[in-house]
């Protein structure tokens, strides 16, 4: 029988998810987040910003809560709505929406490198909620390996999109703009610190699907608010831009966003913090083999130093572990259960 609103599941045993699992879903938001900034670049060239991210997240949304609403019979309890809300807003009206803006006048290699500098923001957060909140079980303190591995990662994306940002910024930059990326960073940041350490997240499938619906509504008022539906044309919509936005729906937020919430529950934020450096490469590569574009040594030596700094952070452990896995609360019971 589904749980009603308002009342919290009962407790349910958990277990550590399979290793398998785990580079299963590292290998999803590694390659699909790595494909998403030229799919988001080709969609807001004819369609608005916050339109565009607003109907994607809702569309997305809406299709999942509806599958787990049918099957799992998924009853979210109202501090379950509350909770992804703030964990929506965060995530895709202040992270993605803004990337989204941005990127209708930042060149894609600058947007990459700024945000490149999210996993320290990620850490740094995790770090300041165990120094604020004092409980051990909350939060952690990032070793030195853990910091150098981000100093690292930093540096290769620096060498990769080195001589592209030196020329592009010869052209002038909205400092609006790149100011927005920054601060989607620290938002998007918040927001996954949020999402691990929620005392009535949702299970993973669920609390993604609450996140998209008021993320996208967070994003639909905002595209009210500036006025773009006024300014919007449907007609105008190019073929390339429709299956941008396409494909940020079925493969970009139901599959990866939906995987990233998986991770955030079962992961270090430190290790899940690890895509922002392996996504500019997956985009490089796919566009030497997509759009024949040339890959030099530089690349190659960039990729090898990203590599390595991905591996010397997921190979680092929290100082202080969790006793059990993170909380992660069940909106249905029996006989379907949520995996």
């Amino acid at each position: 029988m589904p749980v009603s609103a308002g009342h919290a599941a009962p407790p349910v045993s958990e277990k550590a998810p399979s290793r398998s699992a785990l580079i299963l879903a590292f290998a999803t938001i590694y390659l699909v987040w790595g494909s998403t900034y030229l799919a988001i670049r080709v969609a807001v060239g004819t369609i608005p910003p916050f339109l565009m991210a607003g109907a994607r997240f809702l569309v997305a949304g809406a299709m999942l809560y509806a599958w787990l609403w049918l099957t799992k019979k998924i009853r979210p309890t109202p501090r379950q709505w509350f909770d992804n809300a703030v964990i929506g807003g965060l995530l895709l009206l202040g992270g993605n929406g803004l990337v989204s803006w941005a990127s209708e006048t930042t060149p894609s290699s600058i947007t990459t490198l700024i945000i490149s500098i999210g996993p320290l923001f990620i850490v740094l957060a995790d770090w300041l909620v165990l120094a604020v909140g004092g409980d051990a079980t909350r939060g952690a303190k990032p070793t030195l390996a853990t910091l150098g591995g981000l100093a690292l990662g930093f540096g290769g994306l620096a060498l990769l999109v080195g001589p592209d940002l030196g020329s592009e910024a010869a052209t002038g930059l909205d400092p609006w703009r790149v100011g927005a990326i920054l601060f989607g960073c620290v938002t998007w940041s918040a927001g996954s610190i949020y999402t691990r350490y929620a005392r009535q997240a949702a299970e993973p499938m669920t609390a993604a699907a609450l996140q998209m619906v008021t993320g996208g509504l967070l994003l639909a008022l905002v595209s009210i608010l500036c006025g773009e539906p006024a300014r919007f044309d449907p007609a105008a919509i190019s073929t390339a831009s429709a299956g941008a936005w396409l494909y940020l729906v079925c493969i970009g937020s139901l599959v990866g966003f939906t995987t990233f919430v998986w991770l955030m529950k079962n992961c270090s934020p430190a290790r899940v913090s690890t895509y922002a450096y392996v996504n500019p490469v997956v985009a490089v590569f796919l566009g030497w083999l997509i759009l024949s574009e040339p890959v030099g040594p530089r690349m190659l030596a960039a990729s090898a130093v990203i590599i390595t700094a991905v591996a010397i952070i997921t190979a680092q452990k929290n100082r202080k572990q969790l006793a059990v896995p993170p909380r992660q609360a069940v909106a249905t019971t029996s006989p379907a259960r949520d995996t």
